[in-house]
C-alpha cells in the first residue's frame, strides 16, 4: 500500500511515516500544502493521511485536488478541531475519514489500513490463496499452518501480488506500490525480493515469472 503523509509538525508526520512503515506500507511525507499537491499529481496513492490546517496550501484545497484527480485514493483528514461541525465540514469537502488530533497510533492505522482496502476491489482483510494465508491486520504469513517470516518490503510485494487475484503485477507497479518515492526505477529491489519471496514461501512455487509482463501469484 502507497501513503502519503502531509503533516506540517515535521516530528508527528515521521512518526506516522515510520509507523505506517513497520506495518510495510510505503511511505511518502511531505510538510506543507503545496509540496503536497505536487506529490498528489505525479504518485498513484492508495491512501492521503492528511492534516487539515496545512501552510502553502490549505490541507482542504489538497483534498479537492486527490478528488479531482479521479484516482482510487482515499483521504483521512486530520485536525486539531474536534467539534462536530468541524467533522462534518471535513467529511464534505470529500474526505474518507476523519481523526482528531491526538490520537491513537493503533487507531490511525487501523482506519488507514480500511481506506486502504476501500481504494481497491473489495477484498477481505485476510487473503487466502494457494495455502498462502496473508494477514494485514496482524502482519503475518502463513502456508500450510507454517509462519513465515518475512522483512516489510517481502509482505509488502506479497500483499500485492495476492490482491491481484492471479493478474499479472509488473515490475513497474510493485515499484510503485511497495517503495516509496526514492526508490531507483532501475534497481534490481523487485527482483531480488520475488526470489527471497519465493525461497520463503518454499515449494510448490506459488509466484510465477510472466516473460515481458510481470509476475503473477498462482495456484
Amino acid at each position: 500500500m502507497r501513503v502519503l503523509v502531509v503533516e506540517d509538525e515535521e516530528l508527528l508526520a515521521n512518526t506516522i511515516a515510520e509507523g505506517l512503515r513497520r506495518v510495510s506500507m510505503a511511505v511518502d511525507v511531505c510538510y506543507d500544502g503545496g509540496e503536497a499537491l505536487e506529490r498528489v499529481g505525479v504518485h498513484d496513492y492508495d491512501v492521503v493521511v492528511l492534516d487539515r490546517d496545512l501552510p502553502v496550501a490549505h490541507g482542504d484545497e489538497v483534498c479537492a485536488a486527490v478528488l479531482e484527480a479521479g484516482g482510487e485514493a482515499k483521504v483521512l483528514m486530520l485536525t486539531a478541531a474536534a467539534q462536530v461541525e468541524d467533522r462534518v465540514e471535513g467529511l464534505g469537502l470529500g474526505a474518507d475519514d476523519y481523526l482528531t488530533k491526538p490520537f491513537a497510533f493503533a487507531e490511525l492505522v487501523a482506519r488507514v489500513q480500511a481506506l486502504g482496502r476501500r481504494a481497491r476491489p473489495a477484498l477481505p482483510p485476510v487473503l487466502r490463496r494457494a495455502g498462502v494465508v496473508l494477514d494485514v491486520p496482524r502482519h503475518q504469513v502463513s502456508r500450510e499452518g507454517r509462519f513465515i517470516q518475512l522483512s516489510r518490503k517481502e509482505f509488502a510485494v506479497l500483499e500485492v501480488l495476492m490482491r491481484a487475484e492471479g493478474t499479472v503485477v509488473t515490475a513497474e507497479e510493485l515499484l510503485e506500490k511497495a517503495w516509496d518515492e526514492y526508490a531507483d526505477p532501475f534497481t534490481n529491489a523487485v527482483r531480488v525480493a520475488v526470489m527471497t519471496l519465493r525461497r520463503k514461501l518454499g515449494e510448490p512455487g506459488v509466484i510465477e515469472t510472466v516473460p515481458g509482463a510481470g509476475y503473477r501469484f498462482g495456484g
